[in-house]
Parts: C-alpha cells; sequence; structure tokens
C-alpha cells in the first residue's frame, strides 16, 4: 500500500483562510447529453444501438446530479459545557469525488476531529461538509483542506484535525495500475499542531478503523 502524508499547515487563526463553499454549477442537460453522443461516435460506437439509447441522457443527468451538491445549512450545535476541551471524531464518511487530472473517480474516507468550546455539532453536518465538497472537480490535497477550514468556521475554534484517505482510480485502473495504492492526507490546525498528545490520539483513532478494513 502506497501512502503519502501532506504536512500540516501551520496556524490557527480563524481568520487566516475561510472556508470555501463550492461553486455553484449550471449544467445544460441537453448540450452535455449531445457531446456524450459524439464521444461514442468518435469513440468508434453508435449512440443509437441498443444498450447505448438513452446512455447519453443518463450520463448528462449524473452530471447535473453529482455537480449539483446539497446547498449548505445553518449547523445545529447543542450546548454543552462539561464536555468542553474533550476530543470529538467523525469517522466512517466515505465519498466520492472526481479527479480533475484525469476525470476519473476518487474514492475518499473522511474522518474529523475537534475539541468543542461549550457547544457539541451536529454529527450530520461533518457528513453534508464533505459531500459539498466532493461534489466537484476536486485534487485530495485541496479537498482535505477545504475541508478543514469549514469545520473550524461551523465549530468557531481552530482546533481542528482532518485526516482524509483515498483510492484514485487514476492511479489504479490507469498509469501504473497498482489498485492496492492509497492516498493519506492531513490538515490540522490550532491545540492538533501543538499538543502532541492530542494529534496522536486523534491519528490512531482515526486510522485503526483503516488498518483494520
Amino acid at each position: 500500500m502506497t501512502d503519502t502524508m501532506s504536512p500540516p499547515t501551520t496556524g490557527g487563526n480563524l481568520n487566516v483562510r475561510p472556508p470555501h463553499p463550492p461553486t455553484s454549477n449550471v449544467v445544460d442537460g441537453d448540450r452535455v447529453a449531445d457531446l456524450v453522443s459524439q464521444l461514442l461516435v468518435e469513440l468508434g460506437e453508435n449512440p443509437d444501438r441498443e444498450g447505448l439509447a438513452g446512455t447519453p441522457g443518463r450520463v448528462a443527468n449524473w452530471w447535473r446530479s453529482f455537480l449539483s451538491p446539497d446547498p449548505a445549512t445553518a449547523p445545529i450545535c447543542f450546548g454543552e459545557n462539561s464536555v468542553a476541551g474533550q476530543l470529538v471524531v467523525v469517522g466512517g464518511m466515505s465519498v466520492w469525488s472526481l479527479c480533475e487530472h484525469h476525470m476519473l473517480p476518487m474514492n475518499l474516507d473522511v474522518v474529523a476531529g475537534y475539541t468543542p468550546l461549550g457547544e457539541v455539532v451536529g454529527l450530520s453536518k461533518f457528513g453534508r461538509i464533505a459531500q459539498r465538497h466532493a461534489g466537484r472537480l476536486q485534487v485530495q490535497e485541496r479537498f482535505t483542506r477545504h475541508v478543514a477550514d469549514e469545520i473550524v468556521a461551523v465549530v468557531g475554534s481552530p482546533d481542528v484535525a482532518v485526516v482524509v484517505r483515498g483510492t484514485h482510480l487514476c492511479m489504479s485502473m490507469r498509469g501504473v495500475r497498482m489498485e492496492a495504492a492509497r492516498t493519506t492526507t492531513l490538515e490540522a490546525s490550532g491545540r492538533f499542531e501543538t499538543d502532541q498528545l492530542l494529534s496522536q490520539q486523534f491519528l490512531t483513532l482515526a486510522t485503526t478503523a483503516w488498518r483494520n478494513s
């Protein structure tokens, strides 16, 4: 298995990097379907034959759906003064995105950690953040940073870490064709940069499930 780890960013100031909301994409379904039909012709296929009939429209519908993730909603927070400083780790978030270099799928397993400051964030919010940033042409490194930046804004604290393990079809089905290759990226700020014990606890919890999968 091949792992690459990007270094944590420095800082901890909430104003260093604002969150990066996904851009709104308006997909012309008819135009995309026409382009898919042309592609099939150039590949030596007949887009009107049995089996391919309707494929251009289905592909266009998928692109429209993929590039139109659910809009951001206000996070639901719950007052919990008794858990201030506790490590909260949210894992099991698996999302699909598209590598912008080859337009091939990549599966991203996301784990996020933070330390509450008087309140906790509704858990589904983390999954929605990951899904929204995955719904575009992406690279894993940028995805990891953007997810972390938005979580910082949501929790109101720089004490956030996000680790992502990606399986890239652009590496497993083309190029070197190594099916077992994985890429790991880490974005950390606040106490996750300065507190070695906290950082190690997070990484241990985040990677244990991956080692057993």
